[in-house]
């Protein structure tokens, strides 16, 4: 979905007939500058391992929040105790019951309600697992995004709009602007203010 629809064309100095390919492939810039497939609200997966004795993760795309009549960004949880590295053994005695059981390797699901989170850091602090063991990776689906575009989004897509016209190679008489093109020049088009308005969306990791 474009960031800019044409009765924000004015609100950001854009002129009335700008055409749909500019804010298209704008919009298109931006999702793979902040290394994501959307801005608006979705659903991601990812597998994270946790630090030795530590309880907390941090998801890459942010903010975290609900999808449609959803209370909460989590979806579902798992997570697993598996053999720790020589010295990062946070209770020897209960590691040994663990292993005993058989529980190291195990995903086990994770109650999203007795997991605390940060929307806007992405920080999920974990449960202990039923043996008082932390967690070495956790599974999470989540949804984040931005449940309405904001007025920084906007303005980077129109200012992207803008750079581009300004840019010869792509401001020649054209009946289509084409993505690609566009992704070519992305090092000039998204300046050090489309950065700034951008950055808080950015994916923490690749992926």
């Amino acid at each position: 979905m474009a960031y800019l629809q044409p009765t924000d064309y004015p609100n950001y100095g854009l002129p009335a007939g700008t055409t749909a390919d500019w804010i298209t492939a704008a919009t298109a810039l931006i999702n793979s500058y902040c290394r994501r497939p959307d801005l608006n609200v979705i659903q991601y997966t990812e597998r994270l391992r946790v630090t030795a004795c530590a309880q907390t993760v941090h998801l890459s795309y942010l903010p975290l929040a609900p999808l449609g009549t959803a209370t909460s960004p989590l979806v579902s949880l798992e997570g697993r105790y598996i053999r720790p590295r020589r010295g990062e053994l946070p209770n020897e005695p209960l590691a040994e019951i663990a292993w005993a059981f058989s529980l190291p390797g195990q995903w086990t699901a994770i109650d999203p309600t007795t997991v605390d989170y940060d929307p806007n850091t992405g920080e999920l602090t974990l449960p202990w697992n039923v043996l008082g063991l932390p967690y070495s990776e956790v599974m999470a689906t989540y949804t984040a995004g931005l449940a309405t575009i904001g007025a920084d989004v906007m303005a980077a897509c129109a200012q992207i709009v803008r750079n581009a016209q300004s840019t010869p190679a792509l401001n020649a008489s054209k009946t289509k602007i084409d993505t690609m093109q566009m992704q070519y020049f992305s090092s000039s088009l998204i300046d050090e203010t489309v950065q700034a308005w951008l950055n808080p969306y950015v994916a923490n990791r690749l992926g």
